[in-house]
């Protein structure tokens, strides 16, 4: 296998555009990457293309990538769609890296492109909810309900299943229930996932591509209005729209071009199975793959964009990633470790939480801000020193644990 580089990338501000297309957005993204390598279009030899909800937004199917890219008069190359739920352009990153990685082509797009806004707001969060198994959503419901009848006979806090997929996104309660199991068995707060929070929309005040750029306090983030506790609506993901596009190639392309390529280190894309007890959950076995394949430990990741669609997700995801021991993720936010300046920053970029969650979008939108801190260009958010950044990026959920899961390690 060849060394890949990633030697541009571009993005749109994640936003709510009901006036623009997918076309249009994805243009912008396109042209950003292509500008950001110093290439003309007529250089991309195929070109991946990630989306997750057009069908049911927009009703195009099928050929997504082919007519959004048409539109910008790239065609007549291979143009591969990915659909992989919230990691579908991590998918489509995966498969552009294996393109140039097996010597088939020298260069590659990535592309991500979704819009979740509609008039109709329940449209949207139907559209999300259907990454799960629809022919066991009503035993999901019902066993979500049990659960919170179970809590509330026991005096505790639960959610309120009844707002799932109508004035909200089922997945909340599903990280609202995996919050409250971690606070039970690791004694975790809701100041915890207020703190990540908290910090994830003041980087992202940083960020001139983020959705939303206000900062709050964690006091401020447990007053907003409760979603599912301990989830409030500051600790949730905003659906919204955009599009994120890289350029890979060859390392040997890569070094007429520039003289800062970022190598993709590793690439791995798992698939969730039938859990038994004491298995690793999906991040774990993702992330050790990568690991494997990178060569390299935890520790020597420099910074992390990881899937932080909730609060809690952050801190599960520290502990996935074995960034620190189980049940120590709340010690990480508590010490400032997960800050810009602290030892592993998480989610310069602001995060799902303020930079948004245009789900198709989402896996290379992480990986455009891991080239701009590892190239140095990220201006206030950058984290000094950064040579090695990760991304994890997971989508859907089957059975109780994520159906789709992307994690790349790139490094200078």
């Amino acid at each position: 296998m060849r060394r890949v580089a990633v030697v541009g990338a571009g993005m749109t501000r994640f936003g709510k555009y009901l006036d623009r297309s997918m076309k249009d957005i994805g243009r912008e993204a396109v042209d950003n990457a292509l500008q950001s390598a110093g290439v003309e279009k007529s250089a991309l030899e195929a070109a991946v293309v990630g989306n997750a909800m057009a069908g049911l937004i927009t009703g195009q199917e099928c050929i997504r990538g082919q007519v959004v890219l048409r539109e910008m008069g790239i065609q007549e190359i291979p143009i591969i769609n990915t659909e992989n739920a919230c990691a579908s352009s991590g998918t489509s990153f995966h498969l552009a890296w294996l393109y140039v990685a097996s010597g088939m082509y020298d260069m590659v797009l990535a592309l991500g492109v979704e819009k979740l806004y509609h008039e109709d707001k329940r449209r949207s969060f139907a559209a999300i909810g259907s990454a799960v198994d629809v022919e066991q959503m009503q035993q999901i419901l019902a066993g979500m309900k049990a659960q919170e009848q179970k809590e509330k006979s026991n005096g505790e806090k639960s959610g309120d299943g009844a707002g799932a997929g109508k004035s909200r996104s089922m997945f909340m309660d599903f990280y609202a229930a995996a919050a409250r199991h971690h606070m039970e068995r690791h004694g975790t707060t809701q100041l915890h996932f207020a703190k990540v929070a908290s910090k994830n929309h003041n980087n992202g005040s940083l960020n001139p591509h983020a959705q939303y750029r206000e900062r709050y306090t964690p006091e401020e983030i447990i007053n907003s209005p409760e979603v599912a506790f301990p989830l409030t609506r500051l600790m949730c993901s905003p659906i919204g729209d955009g599009a994120a596009a890289t350029i890979l190639c060859s390392e040997e392309k890569a070094r007429e071009l520039t003289t800062k390529p970022i190598f993709v280190r590793a690439s791995v894309i798992g698939s969730g199975k039938d859990m038994q007890p004491g298995d690793d959950d999906i991040v774990t076995r993702s992330a050790t793959r990568a690991y494997e394949q990178a060569g390299v430990t935890p520790r020597e990741i420099d910074l992390v964009e990881l899937h932080d669609a909730s609060a809690p997700a952050e801190i599960l995801g520290y502990e996935e990633l074995g960034l620190c021991p189980e049940g120590e993720g709340g010690r990480l936010i508590d010490e400032g470790i997960t800050e810009i300046g602290g030892r592993i920053p998480v989610n310069p970029s602001g995060g799902l939480l303020s930079k948004g969650h245009p789900v198709g979008a989402t896996g290379i939108a992480q990986i455009y801000e891991i080239f701009l801190q590892l190239r140095g260009e990220a201006g206030d958010r950058q984290v000094e020193g950064a040579k090695t950044g990760l991304t994890q990026n997971g989508g859907g959920m089957v059975r109780g644990e994520a159906a789709a899961m992307a994690i790349h390690i790139l490094s200078t």
